[in-house]
């Protein structure tokens, strides 16, 4: 089954690769690997203040969303994916705030879902006490390529 199938079968449609915004690239092929800047969620506000849990987790969903978009972009399509090998969640949230790891599984979740195991990664949950825009979430990735 292709993961464009596998997204049909899912209902995912990917949105369009977003644009850098500032003076960076979306990604960078180096040999095998495929890295994929930040994508920041649509989502804006603070974790432990404005937002709870669950809005974080899909915050951090529609950032791999974003993810999966740049890497189809940089890739042609996503079965050259042999690996999701790393994911780096940074979530905006209050000093009190202690559940970035539930926050990023929205997008942990997701490249399970669409890869199965080969969607098993790496991770990093930090806290920022701000982010770029005023969003929730920035999440960027590192996949192993064909």
């Amino acid at each position: 089954m292709t993961i464009e199938t596998k997204l049909a079968e899912l209902g995912i449609t990917l949105p369009d690769a977003p644009a850098p915004a500032a003076n960076y690239v979306p990604y960078v092929i180096s040999g095998n690997t495929l890295y994929v800047s930040g994508q920041i969620s649509p989502v804006k506000g603070r974790l432990g203040a404005d937002l709870a849990v669950e809005a974080g987790a899909e915050a951090a969903r529609a950032c791999g969303l974003a993810l999966l978009a740049q890497a189809k972009a940089a890739l042609g399509s996503l079965d050259r994916v042999k690996r999701v090998v790393r994911l780096g969640g940074f979530v905006n949230s209050t000093p009190e705030f202690t559940d970035q790891p539930e926050v990023i599984n929205g997008c942990s979740n997701l490249m399970v879902e669409v890869f199965g195991d080969k969607g098993r990664h790496a991770r990093a949950a930090v806290s920022a006490p701000a982010l770029p825009r005023g969003v929730a979430v920035e999440i960027d990735a590192i996949f192993e390529i064909a």
